[in-house]
């Protein structure tokens, strides 16, 4: 089967693949985008994976990920930031190197509460901050720093922001070129207000990354692992894809999925199979323009 031209695959889905490996299989199944993650750059080296994402000819779709920047003001957190703005400079770099249509996309998980806080309220605001405070970095360096609202089940330990209005509204003082969202199905599928937001979303112009994958139940014991390949679970993909097309956003698409059972196949028979998922389930092109 021949490859969407929008899909990309997230290192995510093929975790246990070098990036490599990851950049070798996604070409071979004819996929033309990429969406790094920070820790197999590092094993490499950032000169070196530049090289090797040059070399494989992919668009990278997005870095994953910077964030974790609810710390009180303190070393803790003056470390989360400057580790951020190695992020944003990184993720220059590897769109630069890209092939034409890379996105310099920096994707942000926003941290939970602090050790024995439960004033989530204040940990939401230092995240705003932390944007106030990064954002002329990212201008200075053409990134887009995009805000990814994560399922509540996420809030206390992972993201205190959990929905696509609360993201937004984060976002809205900042230029849209380099402050954005993220619309992941897997998060934000089950919030009645969902197809408002996508759509205040391509209004202000801030969906920076598209990324699906499917919701299953039961819930694992590592509630991380509850995603699944699209068609396997709960998602209304059909819904979702059409109220993102209907902004005109037209980048790539990330299938983003963490998951044991999936993380344990071959890597290139998991591209394989995601290359067909996303053709069956994922409706590009039902949107008249």
């Amino acid at each position: 089967m021949i490859a969407d031209p929008r899909l990309s695959i997230n290192q995510a889905t093929i975790k246990y693949a070098s990036l490599a490996d990851a950049l070798r299989v996604t070409a071979d199944a004819g996929v033309g985008a990429i969406g790094l993650w920070r820790e197999p750059v590092a094993e490499v080296g950032l000169a070196q994976a530049t090289r090797m994402v040059a070399d494989s000819g992919l668009r990278v779709s997005s870095l994953c990920r910077g964030g974790f920047f609810t710390a009180f003001e303190g070393a803790e957190r003056r470390a989360a930031l400057e580790a951020n703005r190695r992020a944003i400079e990184e993720t220059a770099v590897l769109a630069a190197s890209g092939a034409p249509g890379s996105a310099a996309v920096l994707v942000l998980v926003a941290g939970g509460l602090p050790a024995g806080s439960t004033d989530i309220a204040g940990a939401r605001a230092r995240v705003a901050d932390a944007i106030a405070e990064l954002e002329p970095d990212a201008r200075a360096a053409g990134v887009t720093l995009a805000i990814e609202p994560l399922h509540p089940m996420y809030a206390a330990d992972r993201a205190v922001v959990s929905t696509l209005g609360q993201a937004l509204d984060i976002a809205e003082p900042f230029p849209t070129a380099s402050v954005g969202v993220v619309v992941d199905t897997f998060h934000i599928w089950w919030d009645p207000e969902v197809l408002g937001q996508i759509a205040r979303a391509g209004v202000e112009g801030r969906i920076a990354s598209y990324q699906v994958c499917d919701f299953l139940t039961p819930i694992p014991a590592d509630a991380l692992l509850a995603r699944g390949m699209m068609g396997d679970g709960h998602v209304d993909f059909a819904s979702l894809t059409r109220a993102v097309e209907a902004t005109g956003y037209a980048g790539d698409i990330e299938v983003e999925i963490f998951n044991a059972e999936i993380w344990d196949a071959a890597p290139a028979e998991v591209v394989e199979r995601t290359v067909r998922a996303f053709a069956e389930h994922i409706p590009l092109g039902s949107v008249p323009v």
